[in-house]
């Protein structure tokens, strides 16, 4: 990890410079993106960014300097998979064939990460409904793997993968069922956490996903 670029800091040593007004959530932000706008159009790491990312990050810094952080993670810079909703934004899970009306509720790992006082600045690219796990889709093109470009950056949550690789921020959101957060880190040289199956509730459910039969 950078000692000088916050877009390489840990959350740790983000929240520990926030702390210290050392560091500002808006700094880290803007760090953030100054990377992703030099390195994005060939990793091609997220599915969309949030415009009210920086307001975000702007309250979290009123919050710091008033001495009152809402949570463990208040101003860290976060990305979250683009099967998961993200209030305002929409959910496309790589395919042409889904809404692009924005979602009217959060996921609740989303409303998780806005209840420690993450800052959401983009959603990430997936294979089409996560279902493989070469990094590509139909809607968003190739996620590129940002140690080598010619070599895949693997999936589904192909651009948490790309993003972590490239240095976006420390913390990069997917989802995992049979290997989509754990194949993108071992490609990419990351480490890569899947919960204990139940851990974190998922809502709405997969395209995969359905009701048992009545009566099973």
């Amino acid at each position: 990890m950078s000692d000088t670029d916050p877009a390489l800091m840990s959350a740790e040593q983000l929240l520990a410079l926030y702390a210290r007004r050392r560091l500002s959530p808006v700094e880290a932000l803007q760090a953030v993106m100054e990377r992703v706008a030099r390195y994005n159009p060939w990793v091609n790491a997220f599915a969309m960014l949030n415009p009210r990312a920086l307001a975000q990050a702007g309250e979290s810094e009123a919050r710091w300097s008033a001495g009152r952080p809402m949570g463990p993670l208040d101003g860290v810079p976060v990305t979250v998979k683009d099967l998961l909703n993200v209030q305002g934004m929409p959910t496309r899970r790589g395919s042409k064939t889904t809404d692009a009306t924005p979602a009217t509720e959060d996921a609740p790992a989303v409303i998780g990460l806005k209840a420690a006082g993450a800052v959401i600045f983009g959603k990430t690219t997936t294979t089409e409904f996560g279902w493989k796990t070469p990094g590509d889709c139909p809607l968003h093109g190739i996620s590129r793997n940002a140690w080598n470009p010619q070599r895949t950056v693997g999936g589904s949550s192909s651009g948490a993968g790309a993003a972590g690789a490239a240095g976006f921020g420390p913390m990069h959101i997917g989802t995992d069922a049979g290997g989509s957060i754990r194949i993108p880190a071992a490609y990419c040289g990351l480490v890569g956490m899947k919960p204990s199956y139940g851990r974190i509730p998922q809502w709405p459910h997969s395209a995969f996903g359905r009701s048992p039969a009545p009566g099973r």
